[in-house]
């Protein structure tokens, strides 16, 4: 008879210390009481410590496996002094990739531990609350009809995260990285799985919605290109003046200060456009990500001081006027813009 009332005054406690309360006191009140306020509180105390015990593990496994895949690059037992001038500039852009690998590794090992903290918290929230003796599966069902109702009433939120996380996923852009994301084009400062900040050429932060960005331009990724079209007059010799173009654009390719710079040698693509002015020729040199715009201005200035040197005449605006003040009108041409005669 005691088995089945203890069984009866436990029942709703559903713990082993209640039981052995009642079989030594055989109070009621005493049992109950002592299930709820030491052997409940003692269960769920063991579950949030085995809960913060899990999602510790998880975290070293998840930082464990991102140093790996960090340390995983390139390395090679040949010395910096016996590389060839080629394979130093492999190097170097090895070096530069590897780090932006780094990057990208970090960021998806944070989303990673973000996601196992939150299923850890669901799961441990869940199992508290079977251990109070309600059952979760009303709560659960409702909670899934309230996030169906915050999804519709938020799909913009929903959709940023997501491209947020394809977007950290599939190496699309990082830290540090020049790109164009349409409205706004800048230096990626910060990534997060809602929204990118920017920061412009001219120290504006922007803010733009990972859901909003359409198509972007990375202008830092593995290696970039400085493209240079250089204006002359008509009457130079284009051979010459190829040349010239490159044999300056080779002697900054052999210059030690870009030496780490300048990832190919510099190619001379010829004549891009005839225009009013003059001739367009173009020249192309490869480099390091984000060094395209530091070579460009180098070029520029070794140029115009080269064809000064060589006599070389720049293109310059080429205009027309007509006299109108006199029968029989005839053009004359001019170097510089001019109004009409009335």
């Amino acid at each position: 008879m005691s088995l089945f009332r203890n069984a009866a005054v436990c029942d709703e406690v559903d713990s082993n210390l209640c039981d052995a309360v009642f079989e030594v006191t055989g109070n009621e009140s005493a049992a109950v009481a002592s299930g709820w306020l030491v052997a409940k509180p003692l269960e769920i105390l063991g579950l949030v410590l085995l809960a913060v015990v899990g999602r510790w593990l998880l975290h070293r496994v998840i930082d464990r496996l991102a140093n790996r895949a960090a340390e995983g690059r390139m390395s090679s037992p040949i010395s910096r002094g016996r590389l060839g001038r080629a394979s130093e500039r492999l190097v170097v852009a090895g070096a530069a990739a590897a780090e932006r690998r780094t990057q990208r590794i970090k960021a998806m090992a944070s989303l990673l531990k973000s996601i196992v903290t939150g299923v850890v918290v669901v799961l441990v929230a869940i199992m508290v609350i079977a251990e109070l003796g309600y059952d979760p599966a009303p709560l659960i069902a409702s909670a899934g009809v309230v996030g169906v109702a915050l999804g519709f009433g938020a799909q913009s939120l929903v959709k940023d995260f997501l491209s947020g996380i394809f977007m950290i996923f599939e190496d699309q852009y990082g830290v540090g990285d020049v790109v164009d994301a349409g409205e706004a084009i800048g230096t990626v400062e910060a990534v997060s799985l809602r929204v990118t900040r920017l920061r412009d050429v001219n120290g504006t932060v922007w803010y733009v919605r990972n859901g909003e960005i359409l198509r972007i331009g990375n202008m830092s990724q593995n290696w970039a290109r400085t493209v240079l079209d250089i204006p002359v007059a008509y009457g130079e010799d284009l051979h010459r003046v190829q040349e010239v173009l490159r044999d300056v654009a080779h002697s900054l390719w052999e210059d030690e200060e870009y030496r780490s710079v300048i990832i190919e040698e510099p190619e001379i693509w010829g004549v891009e456009m005839l225009t009013p002015d003059g001739v367009v020729v173009r020249v192309t040199l490869k480099t390091a990500p984000l060094e395209q715009w530091e070579v460009a201005r180098e070029m520029r200035q070794r140029i115009k001081a080269r064809f000064d040197h060589e006599g070389i005449e720049i293109a310059l605006p080429q205009r027309v006027i007509w006299h109108r003040d006199a029968p029989g009108a005839t053009a004359t041409s001019a170097d510089a813009p001019s109004e009409p005669n009335a």
